[in-house]
């Protein structure tokens, strides 16, 4: 057996494939090629907004061709997961994005590939010689027990004879250890995702007796324990757990987005959000509040007009605020995602 590490926030594995690896480094951008899926798994945690025919880079919608190549130069990325719904509906826009981002940089960018079918050999062909690097088949829980009856099994052996990196992600739930030893016999890894409670499943997952772990988590009570008895005998295998992916790769992701992105004078704070000071004012006003900066010397680079109001150094702001405090100004200091028009956090008036 192989010697399992611990890994950060909870998460521990025996092996790491190539894609996790730079998941880990937050270098991997999310390529969602559709919400469209024909199983229906009762832990599905993709929202309702997502279940519609569209695709987003990270949480970029995409519209064209420069949307997916412009998300990956903002967070410097280094490889790209591509995800759903199921990615092999739209086969033909799954090709092209792989095709698209190879030739944009190079073939060291790695891509891997989600999908909950059992393709055929000719899939798969194509697949890998638009430059898939690494698939990962997402068996349903009914045929964990049989999973040697099923197309997976030729789905693995072709893929591997093709030269793709492959492996098996599933929620680490019942019944696990039948798809570790599945995973043996095949030679292929095992990726285990702690289950967690979301929106969409949360009615199904209470249905079938599932509980938190905690008041603080989504996570599911139990779902650990049964990744621990499965790296028992599983050769290759990694426990993702529900902190690490909040608590570390999403937080290096958007630390690695918002050290690209960031203009001169936003903080970047430890969980990758970025933070400045904000004056809203009316549009009628703008150009007061433009002329009171540049009077009080405040440098152009460390200020950005906006249409509502003009960003400016959170610290800049707070030492000149009551030089600038007139009625119907506001005075902020914002923190959000570092994406354009990203989610604001917290907003502090001043």
């Amino acid at each position: 057996m192989s010697k399992v590490i611990q890994g950060e926030a909870g998460s521990f594995y025996s092996f790491l494939s190539e894609g996790c690896k730079l998941c880990q480094q937050g270098a991997k951008m999310v390529l969602f090629i559709t919400g469209i899926c024909p199983k229906d798994c009762f832990y599905c945690p993709v929202s309702e907004e997502r279940r519609t025919d569209l695709t987003f880079a990270n949480e970029r919608k995409v519209l064209s061709d420069t949307d997916v190549v412009d998300e990956a130069l903002q967070m410097d990325a280094l490889g790209t997961g591509i995800t759903g719904g199921e990615p092999l509906l739209r086969k033909e826009k799954v090709v092209h994005y792989i095709r698209l981002l190879k030739s944009s940089f190079g073939q060291q960018h790695h891509v891997h590939m989600y999908t909950s079918m059992a393709p055929d050999y000719d899939t798969l062909k194509e697949l890998a010689d638009s430059g898939l690097n690494e698939i990962r088949f997402h068996p349903p829980v009914k045929s964990w027990k049989e999973l040697e009856k099923t197309g997976y099994a030729s789905s693995i052996k072709n893929a591997r004879e093709l030269e793709m990196e492959v492996g098996i992600e599933i929620p680490s739930i019942d019944g696990v250890e039948h798809v570790g030893q599945f995973a043996n016999s095949m030679k292929c890894f095992l990726n285990l995702n702690e289950l967690e409670f979301s929106e969409t499943n949360s009615h199904a997952m209470i249905k079938r007796g599932y509980s938190l772990i905690d008041d603080i988590s989504n996570a599911v009570a139990g779902s650990e324990m049964f990744a621990r008895e499965v790296a028992k005998d599983c050769e290759k295998m990694h426990f993702c757990s529900s902190s690490y992916k909040d608590a570390v790769q999403l937080r290096k992701r958007l630390i690695r987005i918002a050290e690209n992105t960031a203009r001169l004078f936003d903080e970047i704070g430890e969980d990758g959000t970025v933070y400045y000071g904000h004056i809203e004012c009316t549009e009628s006003d703008l150009e007061a509040v433009s002329e009171k900066l540049k009077q009080i010397k405040v440098p152009a680079d460390m200020m950005e007009i906006k249409s509502k109001g003009i960003d400016l150094a959170w610290w800049i702001l707070e030492d000149i605020a009551e030089y600038i405090r007139l009625t119907g100004r506001k005075l902020y200091i914002i923190e959000r995602y570092p994406f354009e028009e990203g989610l604001i956090v917290e907003k502090i008036p001043l």
